[in-house]
C-alpha cells in the first residue's frame, strides 16, 4: 500500500467518522455493542425498516465496521473490531462530559441536502 499524505489520512479519518455520523447506522453499531444480531434483531432494537437496516449494514460491511457469519438459516452481523465499541464508549464518555455545548452547537446541524 502506499504511503498517504497528511492531508489523504486526515480525509480518510473523516470518512471513517461519516460512517458513525448517520443516525441509522449509529443505532445499528450501539446495538452490535452488546454482541451479535440477526437483521430482525437489528430492526427491533433500532426501529429501523428491514430495507433500511439492511441497506445501512452493507454499507457499515463494506467499510469494514461489522462483519456477519452464517449460523444455521440465520446471519449474524457483529461489529468487526472491539474498537469499534471502545470508540462508541468513548463518544458516551464524551458526550456525558459536554452534553450542554452539543446540544447548544448550530454549526453541526444536518442540512436539508443531506437529509
Amino acid at each position: 500500500m502506499q504511503t498517504l499524505t497528511s492531508a489523504q489520512v486526515t480525509d480518510l479519518k473523516a470518512k471513517l467518522f461519516r460512517g458513525f455520523a448517520d443516525p441509522s447506522r449509529l443505532s445499528i453499531l450501539n446495538a452490535l455493542r452488546k454482541g451479535s444480531l440477526t437483521v430482525g434483531k437489528i430492526v427491533k432494537a433500532t426501529n429501523l425498516s428491514q430495507s433500511n437496516a439492511s441497506n445501512h449494514l452493507a454499507c457499515l460491511r463494506d467499510c469494514g465496521l461489522v462483519t456477519r457469519s452464517q449460523k444455521g438459516n440465520f446471519v449474524y452481523y457483529q461489529l468487526s473490531d472491539e474498537r469499534v465499541a471502545a470508540l462508541l464508549n468513548l463518544a458516551d464518555e464524551l458526550l456525558a462530559d459536554s452534553a450542554k455545548g452539543v446540544y447548544e452547537c448550530t454549526r453541526y446541524e444536518v442540512s436539508e441536502t443531506e437529509k
